[in-house]
């Protein structure tokens, strides 16, 4: 097994973030993006660098296009990395110690440290975020509609943190989980689950407790609130989609 590391991104409108992630990346043997044809310059930026590779195909979910991404990758080593996300230098240094090493495990789960406008935060359910980016890719499948899951089992985590800079404004943090959430909707009523009243008017208010007192949101000031109050939001819309396509589902 080789120790080149193929890095894949997958994005949608996302031209501000292109030129510093691709600077992020130059530790890597390949970079490769896949499209969901995007309406501003993101292809553009990307086309300006000529030893990244771009293919662009039609977004049916999160766990078809990292599938297609992997297609498209030469190395045994990859890399998987959101486009608001960012690889700091001790977060390198180990990455690049475990795929020279000899006894590896099959995957590698990154923390994350979130940021929203422009601060990191520390509580409100973010503190204990984890996705398995690094790994083998012989056999490595995704599947699910949204927050995707690797067919991957020997695994271990990294000590060093991935920066996520997902939360730019209130309004893009929002849009993001609605969408999210509508996805969980559509994805949990395929696997036969069955919203009742009850949970409808529950789980948004134990989403917001949870993250804003138990799991210490309170201690994030205005932005922990805000977003506490996301979450439940989103979850009040997953059930409100839910509903929506079961009455469409019963006419």
């Amino acid at each position: 097994m080789n120790t080149k590391i193929t890095a894949l991104v997958i994005t949608l409108n996302e031209e501000d973030n292109i030129d510093d992630l691709i600077k992020n990346l130059t530790f890597t043997d390949e970079i490769i993006f896949v499209d969901s044809f995007s309406t501003d310059a993101t292809l553009e930026k990307i086309k300006q660098y000529n030893h990244v590779k771009v293919f662009q195909h039609e977004f049916i979910d999160f766990s078809s296009q990292r599938n297609i991404a992997l297609e498209y990758a030469s190395n045994d080593w990859i890399l998987f990395i959101d486009a608001d996300e960012r690889i700091s230098e001790d977060l390198k240094k180990e990455i690049l110690e475990i795929v020279s090493s000899k006894d590896t495990k099959d995957g590698y789960y990154f923390k994350r440290r979130f940021y929203f406008l422009g601060k990191p935060m520390h509580f409100s359910g973010l503190r204990t975020d984890k996705n398995l980016r690094l790994f083998k890719k012989k056999n490595a499948k995704y599947k699910g509609l949204v927050h995707e899951k690797l067919n991957i089992k020997n695994t271990a985590t990294l000590n060093n943190f991935l920066s996520h800079y997902s939360y730019c404004s209130y309004e893009h943090f929002k849009d993001k989980i609605l969408y999210y959430n509508e996805l969980k909707a559509k994805e949990k009523l395929s696997n036969g689950f069955k919203p009742s009243k009850i949970m409808r008017i529950f789980h948004p208010t134990y989403t917001f407790l949870n993250r804003y007192i138990l799991r210490l949101g309170i201690l994030d000031g205005k932005r922990g609130y805000v977003i506490c109050k996301i979450y439940s939001d989103g979850i009040k819309e997953r059930y409100a989609v839910m509903e929506k396509i079961k009455k469409e589902q019963s006419v």
